[in-house]
């Protein structure tokens, strides 16, 4: 079993593994370069995706189904924040933080960058659900790991959830 992101007319397909590595590479970039609402909303997109706490295989999302922004200029603010953050995750930002050595990341956020380059972004928002509202954005960040969480769903990070 394993999650689907997709995108742009490509699929990247992960193990339950796979998906928790890039998710956390992902998330400490983005978690660093987080300074827009929208931004905040990704970030918890993002934390929502932690198998820890959703369940092993029940993740990944469609970039139809986030809400890229409602001009043409949001929506290339938007795309451009998760270019900029899948960018800085491929210099191994923070990965010494992870506890342990992520060598095939580069190639999942490689692919994942080509979905989003790819992707154009539809200028009517999607309806299914999928993107955390703005309410729901992750404003707050982990004391101890400065990564945002998915507070209120639950406390601390996906570093905190880590298994033994």
């Amino acid at each position: 079993m394993g999650n689907v992101f997709e995108g742009g007319g490509q699929r990247l397909y992960l193990s339950n593994g796979g998906t928790a590595v890039f998710v956390d590479v992902l998330t400490l970039a983005v978690s660093d370069l987080a300074d827009a609402e929208w931004d905040y909303r990704f970030a918890a997109l993002l934390a929502l995706q932690d198998q820890q706490m959703m369940g092993r295989g029940g993740v990944g999302f469609d970039l139809e189904d986030v809400e890229w922004g409602a001009s043409a200029a949001e929506r290339a603010r938007s795309k451009d924040f998760v270019l900029r953050s899948t960018a800085l995750a491929l210099t191994r930002h923070r990965w010494d933080e992870l506890g342990y050595e992520p060598p095939f990341a580069p190639g999942y956020l490689r692919t994942f960058a080509a979905m989003v380059e790819s992707f154009e972004p539809p200028e009517t928002p999607s309806t299914e659900g999928v993107f955390p509202p703005l309410e729901e954005r992750a404003v707050a960040s982990c004391a101890r790991h400065r990564v945002l969480s998915a507070l209120p769903y639950w406390e601390g990070c996906f570093l905190c959830h880590r298994p033994e």
